[in-house]
């Protein structure tokens, strides 16, 4: 069986939108991190936005490279309506959503970049395995959070975390078996 990783650059007050913001502390330990993550996996799983955003800059990216070719090369799968045709190694999850996703997580590793939106889906599905997040020192005060709404004290196991001379932390949590594990408060 597979797992589905969510990978995320997050600020420190839990915003993910438009990472522009983490271009200063981009750094060899941040590139090695990302490089590890998409070599451990099989095929991206991308909201229709991600997709259409990479579609138009990863075919023609000046990064070459190891890189560059696996996010070229690899399979893609989308989650959307609302696109037909797609093009970069990409197809449609067809039918019922939650269930596609289910019956690719047994065959692969899938890997979600960005696609705030699908993350939701898949946290609320209980369909996500894992998330290696980026933490950057920036406050931004606005914008899309990693975990809107979700259920009071859900924890998740932290599995590794390193921090970065520039003060980024890099972290991999484990979602439980049963999904939410509650704390004890003696």
């Amino acid at each position: 069986m597979g797992k589905i990783v969510v990978a995320e650059f997050v600020s420190l007050d839990g915003f993910i939108q438009d990472p522009l913001w983490t271009a200063p502390f981009w750094c060899d330990g941040i590139a090695n991190y990302k490089s590890g993550e998409l070599e451990a996996v099989d095929a991206l799983l991308l909201g229709r936005t991600t997709y259409q955003m990479f579609a138009a800059s990863w075919p023609d990216h000046p990064e070459e490279g190891a890189y560059k070719d696996k996010m070229n090369s690899m399979p893609k799968y989308v989650a959307t309506d609302s696109l037909r045709d797609l093009e970069w190694n990409a197809q449609r999850i067809e039918g019922d959503l939650a269930a596609g996703i289910a019956k690719l997580r047994t065959e692969q590793n899938l890997l979600v970049f960005g696609s705030a939106s699908l993350v939701t889906y898949l946290r609320e599905h209980e369909l996500v395995d894992e998330y290696r997040l980026v933490v950057y020192p920036v406050l931004l005060g606005s914008g899309l959070r990693l975990f809107e709404a979700v259920e009071p004290e859900a924890t998740l196991a932290l599995a590794d975390s390193e921090v970065l001379d520039n003060g980024v932390v890099l972290t991999t949590y484990r979602v439980s078996a049963n999904s939410v594990v509650r704390p004890s408060f003696g």
